[in-house]
């Protein structure tokens, strides 16, 4: 997620200092993940230096004076091209699970037990969104259900991998690396090179 666009959208809401803006932000999209303050104040000169927000005033403090940041038309423009610009789809083509089945398989491990150990770590997961999602506001439940949604699919995926490792072991020991670099180099590359690392 686009910190410095989050921002811009919550300085159109209205403006706000940088303390403001860590906790507002921390509240409704950090998840147990805030933000250091750093990360606050230096996305906020980027932006500034963008001319996207300006300092709208400054106000003593305890310690430091407190400057406060207002949107600018640039940074609304930007904020309204961001909304309006699709978020593309993770295909998850590179997956580290994956690669442990294969690794897995490929070492004479149990391909079997690791499946089995990540369906239970994606269930206590899953049991804890539920609670989380029982207790929530609406905010909550929407990002638990996001969340939930996607561990389902991965799921989903756990079994249907389960199901046809037999078949994915015999794969593997039918088609070596060997093998496939031979198959790229009588498809017409004679280094084998097409064969990504």
């Amino acid at each position: 997620m686009s910190i410095g666009q989050t921002f811009l959208g919550l300085l159109e809401a209205s403006p706000r200092h940088g303390y403001e803006l860590k906790r507002v932000y921390d509240e409704r999209f950090g998840q147990g993940r805030p933000l250091h303050y750093g990360q606050v104040y230096s996305t906020l000169a980027r932006l500034l230096k963008s001319g996207l927000v300006t300092v709208d005033g400054v106000e003593p403090g305890a310690g430091p004076e407190r400057k406060r940041y207002a949107i600018t038309a640039a940074g609304v423009t930007d904020v309204q091209h961001w909304l309006a610009r699709p978020e593309k789809p993770d295909t998850y083509l590179q997956n580290t699970l994956y690669a442990k089945v294969v690794l897995g398989l490929l070492t004479g491990r149990d391909a079997a037990d690791i499946l089995d150990v990540q369906r239970a770590e994606h269930l206590r997961l899953m049991r804890t969104l539920t609670r989380r999602k029982a207790d929530g506001d609406l905010a909550d439940q929407l990002i638990c259900d996001f969340a939930l949604f996607h561990l389902e699919a991965d799921l989903r995926w756990l079994e249907l991998t389960a199901a046809r490792l037999d078949q994915l072991a015999a794969t593997l020991s039918a088609d070596p690396p060997a093998a496939r670099s031979g198959s790229a180099q009588r498809d017409g590359d004679p280094t084998g090179s097409e064969v990504s690392a």
